[in-house]
């Protein structure tokens, strides 16, 4: 679906006050048709700014314009959530919760929570969509450093990952990954089960754990030694290296804890890169309609 353009200066003109943030885009998303009571269905309302509720006019029943939704019991300015999904956006890096806190002028904790619940949106989005074609799948070991110790399978303190990318001959297409608690058939069964289309061609190395994938599809494993990776699984592995330099550039390493957020983060703007001036509004729509998030 095609969303319209922005930059800093239109969504400042825009989205500036929360009144343009309610009006414009939240009401429309929760009541396109006008107002509805959630209780008894009558069209007619009162809103009450001191706190920002609408009281129905028949059975008194008062409605947040955000309960329910990502902003749900938010006690924060909404031009302060608007402009953190536009600064995620829009930086093809994405932004830390300590750079976001100085931008948006929060504390580091309510800006950890707030993109948190963006990088819900983000991977609830992808969670929809199926890779298909010529598929490259591999594994990768994420985590924190540790001085000394095994490299590579086998190192502590390395969280498995795994990687599916669309090969579309001269460029990659979309990409799916998924933090796992092991490398094993069961793991790699599950997750081609969500992410990938039946019967697909897929590409692999030798590992044994990735004969699952042969269940489901066309399954193509070969022993792949370093130098020929590029070869036999060009793309995955490119995307890889890029989402290392991305954990390592903007977060400085991540924990195992929050890792499938991030790995959300990143397929989420790997994926629209094409439309990368759209990007602020494909995510606003994203977390606009997403239903309520509760943190663990």
């Amino acid at each position: 679906m095609k969303m319209e353009k922005t930059n800093v200066m239109d969504w400042q003109k825009r989205y500036g006050t929360d009144e343009a943030c309610a009006a414009a885009l939240l009401m429309r998303q929760r009541w396109p048709d006008g107002f509805v009571c959630p209780r008894c269905g009558h069209d007619r309302d009162y809103f009450i700014a001191s706190c920002r509720v609408h009281e129905c006019t028949q059975c008194a029943h008062h409605t947040s314009l955000t309960a329910g939704t990502l902003f749900h019991s938010t006690n924060l300015p909404l031009t302060k959530w608007f402009w953190a999904i536009y600064l995620s956006a829009s930086d093809k890096g994405g932004i830390s919760a300590l750079r976001l806190a100085k931008q948006v002028d929060v504390t580091w904790l309510t800006a950890s929570r707030m993109l948190r619940k963006i990088r819900t949106a983000m991977g609830h989005r992808d969670s929809v969509y199926r890779l298909s074609e010529l598929i490259e799948i591999d594994d990768a070991l994420v985590g924190g450093r540790r001085s000394g110790g095994k490299r590579g399978r086998g190192a502590e303190g390395k969280t498995p990952v795994l990687v599916a990318v669309e090969n579309r001959g001269e460029r990659a297409g979309f990409v799916a990954m998924q933090a796992v608690e092991s490398l094993n058939q069961p793991a790699v069964h599950e997750f081609v089960g969500r992410r990938v289309t039946a019967g697909q061609r897929v590409r692999s190395d030798a590992l044994s754990a990735l004969n699952a994938i042969g269940k489901t599809q066309d399954h193509e494993p070969r022993v792949t030694p370093p130098d020929q990776a590029g070869e036999w699984l060009p793309w995955v592995h490119i995307v890889i290296g890029n989402l290392k330099a991305f954990l390592l550039g903007t977060y400085h390493g991540v924990s195992k804890k929050y890792l499938q957020e991030y790995l959300s983060e990143f397929c989420y703007r790997f994926n629209r890169r094409a439309w990368e001036d759209e990007l602020p509004h494909r995510l606003l729509n994203a977390c606009l309609t997403h239903a309520q998030v509760r943190l663990s």
